[in-house]
């Protein structure tokens, strides 16, 4: 069908209007049928928490998402996981070895302190497309308005292609309050002050999807999708979903 008026999606592959999975444990053969259907809506495939490190036939998952032209990385927690153990080294080549050319610096676990982080990708992004996470699992770890811009815009500059809020898979850390209240303050001190394009917001719920669009129009970059809520999430970002009836391409940028 093609005969309505809706939001101009990016396609291809895109730049921003990114759609971001998490894989906590798709089979093979579920996550084939599904990637059939609907490929063209996702972006990148998060293989989340340190699951890919006991994935079977994990290589298998790795060459079934690049197949259908999405990016898959490992979460945020295997890397922190090497970190602490000294292994980096390690789990960078076995990285290479995988065929994953994306690498997520995060310290939503431990304390890597920011200038650590920094000097981590300046020599990773030598070898791999970098994408750095902000803000803590702990929801009573809060960093002030001032720490968030700060840190994303110097991740941004050490060479991270996107920065991610944190969220986590419950959306109850991070820009959430523990209820999964959104943190609207901070979003909109955000978006003033970074280049929203660089940033993919994690929103597990449509909910929490529903406010990014609105705010943000049908092209935000929205991160911990569930793998089978893709289609909705696109029919969200269409405007059509009575929550998002009047969305636009670029967002309305106002208070909600």
């Amino acid at each position: 069908m093609d005969y309505l008026d809706l939001p101009q999606r990016t396609s291809g592959e895109r730049t921003y209007g990114l759609t971001s999975i998490i894989d906590l444990g798709t089979s093979i053969g579920e996550l084939t049928h599904i990637l059939e259907d609907y490929s063209s809506f996702i972006d990148i495939a998060k293989i989340g928490i340190g699951s890919a490190y006991v994935t079977p036939i994990l290589q298998k998952k790795i060459d079934l998402y690049k197949q259908f032209g999405i990016k898959p990385y490992c979460g945020g927690t295997l890397f922190e996981k090497c970190y602490y153990q000294n292994k980096l080294p390690q789990y960078l080549r076995s990285l290479t070895d995988l065929g994953i050319e994306w690498v997520e610096v995060s310290n939503g676990t431990i304390d890597i302190p920011l200038h650590e982080r920094l000097k981590l990708i300046s020599e990773i992004k030598q070898d791999f497309h970098v994408i750095a996470e902000v803000g803590s699992k702990d929801s009573g770890d809060n960093l002030t308005v001032f720490e968030w811009v700060n840190e994303m815009k110097q991740l941004l500059d050490a060479g991270s292609e996107y920065v991610i809020t944190e969220g986590r898979d419950s959306g109850t850390s991070g820009i959430y309050e523990d209820n999964g209240q959104i943190k609207s303050n901070l979003i909109h001190q955000l978006v003033e002050e970074v280049d929203y394009m660089k940033i993919i917001f994690e929103a597990p719920t449509p909910k929490q999807q529903m406010y990014f669009i609105n705010l943000l129009g049908a092209n935000v970059n929205v991160g911990n999708v569930k793998i089978s809520e893709v289609l909705v999430l696109e029919t969200q970002r269409c405007g059509l979903r009575s929550e998002t009836f009047f969305v636009e391409e670029q967002g309305c940028k106002l208070p909600l």
